[in-house]
């Protein structure tokens, strides 16, 4: 890292300078990037430190007795360590996964490979019975709904969900009476994709906790803007994308009590995950490695680390006391605008990330979309994988602006005065 600070203060004009990508123009307009719940840019020293494992010390690790080898397998380790201490965990606890998509679906298959009797007398505790229940949000990106319908599928568990209220909040009155005698798993995310609002976390685990069920936290949207500590949060496992916190595509963690993890069975297998092989069974090694078949992403681990060095020297609070204040001028800009229907506007003092997806009225998402485009502004468009939630909304796409900790208030106004064109640019409302 060049030059961000590292005080309580961010200044988002001295970040900027470390995010190559931030000086390009998109035709004749410099570049607004508010597309960052989608995936993120990336500073130089992320870009830096896979170039430097690539160039330097490129072996594949755990396998090699050679200078190289030992090299890698240090310096992947060593960023295990990185990032599991950024999200309060220690090493073991941090199974390192392709994204949280892959995360998830490894705790679902994992569970149901105990529903089948694999893992012996410790997996039990996981194990579905038909009539079981699997409980989700209303509000779930899909790679946190779909894998919970297979495993409903492949066991005769039920999925339930908690719903969600008009002002974008979780109904706790009604996830009460969801979560019963026979949920055995609560799935949920930190912070909707779409809405932007931190969920209450402790409510929903003291739930689960009473009806003796699994918690599975979605941290895709919490880890690049919150100070997170896992174990703090009392979830049993949760799961985030390195792509979407700053650091390389194709490299993410599952955080698991130590536990649980110990308990759970494999899903993927093959090398790197086992002790001793015959050509009739095998046994498995010890949490992480039991999860980490076949060939590690060591660049995109060391990639990652470097991302999480970068914002702890910035420092989480201070990213989110500055993204707080991107949120409110976002949120109460587009308030401001004719013709625009804010999906999940909680009252004030409900807690947020930087993130706003929104409707025009007359004007579907993908036309807004290419009008910010146009003038260098780059938005999501569509359902953002929660078509469920967006039904819930009565729509089926949506617009949504999500800011990091480079935006500044400038480009917030910026992608403003361009949405309040949109309608009068489209002929709608006159």
């Amino acid at each position: 890292m060049t030059s961000a600070p590292s005080t309580t203060a961010l200044d988002p004009q001295t970040v900027r300078g470390d995010f190559p990508i931030l000086a390009t123009r998109i035709g004749d307009s410099p570049l607004v990037y508010l597309d960052s719940g989608a995936t993120s840019q990336k500073p130089q020293a992320v870009i830096d430190a896979e170039v430097a494992f690539l160039t330097g010390s490129n072996a594949a690790v755990h396998r090699g007795a050679h200078t190289l080898a030992a090299d890698a397998t240090e310096l992947y380790e060593d960023a295990r360590a990185v990032v599991a201490g950024f999200v309060g965990a220690e090493p073991e606890q941090l199974v390192w996964t392709s994204g949280a998509t892959a995360g998830l679906n490894l705790v679902a298959y994992a569970i149901g490979n105990a529903t089948l009797g694999r893992g012996g007398a410790e997996a039990r505790r996981f194990a579905l019975a038909p009539g079981d229940e699997i409980v989700v949000t209303e509000t779930e990106h899909h790679a946190n709904l779909i894998p919970w319908q297979e495993l409903a599928f492949r066991t005769g568990a039920v999925l339930r969900h908690i719903p969600v209220q008009d002002d974008g909040m979780l109904d706790l009155e009604a996830a009460a009476s969801v979560i019963g005698d026979r949920t055995r798993v609560v799935a949920f995310p930190h912070v909707s994709n779409v809405l932007g609002i931190v969920n209450p976390v402790a409510e929903l685990v003291a739930l689960a906790r009473a009806a003796g069920a699994l918690t599975v936290l979605d941290a895709c949207q919490s880890a690049p803007h919150l100070a997170l500590d896992l174990p703090a949060l009392d979830v049993d496992l949760a799961v985030f994308s390195g792509h979407k916190m700053l650091g390389p595509y194709g490299i993410g963690g599952l955080y698991g009590r130590s536990d649980v993890l110990e308990a759970l069975p494999p899903f993927l297998t093959g090398g790197s995950m086992i002790t001793t092989v015959t050509l009739d069974e095998a046994s498995y090694l010890p949490p992480p490695q039991r999860f980490e078949a076949g060939t590690q992403p060591v660049s995109q681990a060391i990639g990652l680390a470097a991302a999480v060095r970068y914002l702890d020297e910035v420092g989480m609070d201070a990213v989110h006391a500055h993204e707080r204040l991107l949120e409110r001028r976002l949120r109460d800009g587009l308030r401001s605008v004719d013709g625009i229907r804010l999906l999940g506007d909680a009252p004030a003092g409900v807690d947020r990330v930087a993130l706003s997806a929104f409707d025009v009225d007359g004007v579907h998402a993908h036309d807004v979309g290419q009008f910010l485009d146009a003038r260098g502004i780059a938005v999501r468009v569509g359902h953002h994988c929660a078509q469920p939630l967006h039904r819930r909304f009565g729509l089926t796409a949506s617009v949504r602006a999500s800011a990091s900790l480079f935006t500044t208030e400038d480009e917030i106004d910026t992608f403003l005065d361009a949405v309040s064109g949109v309608r009068g640019y489209f002929g709608v409302g006159r």
